[in-house]
């Protein structure tokens, strides 16, 4: 076939010709060549560096906490440990550039809400973080994909899956902390944290419970009892009242079962904390289910009657009926509750037993919902938390046959007429009590204090009564509250060992030397510094040095590339 060329190269030297410069004249013209200069562009003026959309620490970060104490807890745990590592925690979720949406899988009505805050966050284009129960429990939900979840054992990694959020990538942390095989309780407890009321610490003894109740989604999330070893919990309180707390709450799925799994128990749990509550504080035990309580009861009423431990109990007892209680696998029957509450009630005099019921469990008859009807007769509980029967998917108890929703309905609201019905507070008009100030009420028109057995007094909003042990006469009692008035010559009594915390200040946060030359914490150190090895760093002042240090790599890398194209 012809070439294109008209003549054929036999060899590479036969491409130089007779014409062409030799490499000594090559050589010689390079010293008459000039660079020619470019015109300079101003691209640096025309583009702005979005540095907040690209730095993870700088946005500001709104979070949604649903349902139990325990839940609250993490949801404190998960604020401090972001706004200790920069982010900005506002109250309104239109300001913020990113939601944490902390979930309670309980009843479906709270589920609604937690996916309705989703698809809300969407439609106004914000970043979107789930935690809690519900993703924990079901992963794979269709409203969850493409979502970063944080598991309920996971918190202590939030920053990591917020910055990762932040640059537009989906990380899921959904594992189990375990110690040479064993589960243990979730994550630390010396995490940084705000507390949402900072004279009241949330303390989590355990995670998981025993049982396996036929209508609970908690413990698809929760998992097995797992409990945190005493001298943790003992330390918590002991730096919780450090910064200025005087009530603490201790909370879990079941307080009743802890310690089982170290082998302890909650009273030796509950005698080592009354060592460190300091006079006039308060200590606040959470919900405990009957058979695990049975069996300290003797130690119980003796530590429900310590001055500086509220006389209640919160026993869930769901039913009264029996063929219930044994569908709901609860592991008692009803003689073994009320042996509970009569037991506690003489030997506690005045104690409040606070309880749950469901109404329309399936498979509940009439004649099973009139034994509940008098067991709130027979006593009278003044605190009383009633639920229409919801179907929690994947549960065992979805499955059964399920009572007819008017049923449901109007046996809750049957219920529901018979705790109005009576007035469980006005016999105490009269009387003059001790309150310890912690709260403010929801149409912040009084202060709301707590007395021995953690009744809800109203007293008048006088600043000098916030966070202390003050003294009242009752002068009017409504369902769910008494009102006190202060009494003229008693003086209000400080509690708290140390100032608190300014609301929205981080626990935890700052450190500084003990004699043994190990860091402590520092109640009374401002959360704006970060200590850095021996040094104490202000938090604006590292986060402008990153912000500069990123601007500056920024421009030296287009700087580069501009050269070089």
């Amino acid at each position: 076939m012809p070439s294109a060329c008209d003549s054929l190269i036999d060899d590479i030297e036969d491409m130089v010709s007779s014409s062409d410069p030799t490499p000594l004249e090559r050589q010689s013209a390079r010293k008459s060549i000039m660079p020619r200069s470019r015109k300079k562009k101003e691209p640096l003026n025309q583009e702005e560096l979005q540095t907040d959309s690209l730095i993870p620490g700088t946005q500001k970060i709104w979070m949604k906490t649903w349902g139990c104490s325990h839940n609250n807890s993490d949801g404190e745990y998960m604020a401090g440990q972001l706004a200790a590592s920069g982010y900005k925690m506002t109250d309104d979720p239109t300001d913020a550039d990113l939601w944490v949406l902390n979930s309670c899988t309980v009843k479906n009505p709270a589920e609604d809400h937690f996916r309705n805050s989703i698809r809300k966050a969407q439609e106004q284009q914000k970043k979107v973080v789930v935690a809690g129960c519900v993703p924990q429990a079901q992963p794979r939900m269709d409203y969850l994909k493409g979502l970063s979840i944080i598991g309920v054992q996971q918190i202590d990694r939030v920053v990591e899956v917020v910055d990762e959020a932040v640059k537009g990538h989906s990380v899921r942390l959904l594992g189990q902390k375990k110690d040479g095989g064993r589960r243990l309780g979730g994550a630390r407890l010396d995490l940084p944290k705000i507390r949402k009321n900072p004279l009241i610490e949330i303390i989590s003894i355990n995670t998981g419970c025993l049982n396996a109740c036929t209508y609970c989604k908690t413990k698809h999330a929760r998992g097995d009892l797992a409990s945190y070893p005493i001298e943790e919990l003992v330390e918590r309180a002991r730096q919780s009242f450090q910064e200025g707390v005087c009530e603490i709450w201790l909370t879990s799925e079941d307080t009743g079962a802890y310690g089982r799994d170290i082998g302890t128990d909650l009273p030796t749990l509950l005698w080592r904390l009354v060592e460190e509550i300091p006079e006039g504080a308060m200590l606040r035990l959470g919900m405990t289910n009957p058979p695990y309580i049975l069996e300290h009861l003797e130690e119980m009423a003796k530590i429900l009657n310590h001055p500086r431990v509220y006389g209640f109990l919160h026993v869930p007892v769901q039913s009264a009926s029996d063929s219930v209680l044994m569908d709901m696998k609860r592991e008692y029957c009803i003689d073994d509750f009320k042996k509970v509450v009569d037991f506690l009630k003489e030997k506690v005099p005045g104690v409040t037993i606070a309880t749950d019921l469901i109404c329309g469990f399936p498979g509940e008859t009439e004649k099973d919902f009139q034994e509940t009807v008098e067991l709130v007769k027979l006593y009278r509980f003044p605190s009383l938390f009633i639920n229409q029967f919801y179907p929690r998917p994947g549960t065992p108890a979805a499955k059964m046959e399920q009572v007819p929703a008017h049923v449901k309905k109007q046996r809750t609201k049957e219920l529901s007429q018979l705790f109005k019905s009576y007035n469980p507070y006005d016999h105490e008009v009269g009387e003059r009590q001790h309150v310890l100030v912690t709260e403010e009420s929801f149409d912040a028109q009084y202060y709301v204090s707590h007395n021995k057995f953690y009744e809800q007094v109203l007293v008048p909003m006088r600043a000098e009564f916030k966070g202390k042990m003050i003294e009242v006469d009752i002068y009017e009692a409504g369902k769910h509250f008494l009102k006190g008035r202060p009494v003229e010559d008693s003086k209000p009594f400080t509690p708290s060992i140390a100032a608190p915390l300014q609301k929205g200040e981080v626990s935890g946060m700052t450190q500084e030397p003990m004699a043994n030359g190990f860091q402590g914490p520092s109640s009374m150190s401002s959360p704006s510094h970060l200590l850095i090895g021996s040094y104490s760093v202000d938090r604006e002042v590292l986060k402008k040095l990153i912000i500069g240090v990123t601007l500056i790599a920024a421009i030296l890398s287009y700087i580069v590339e501009k050269l070089y194209t």
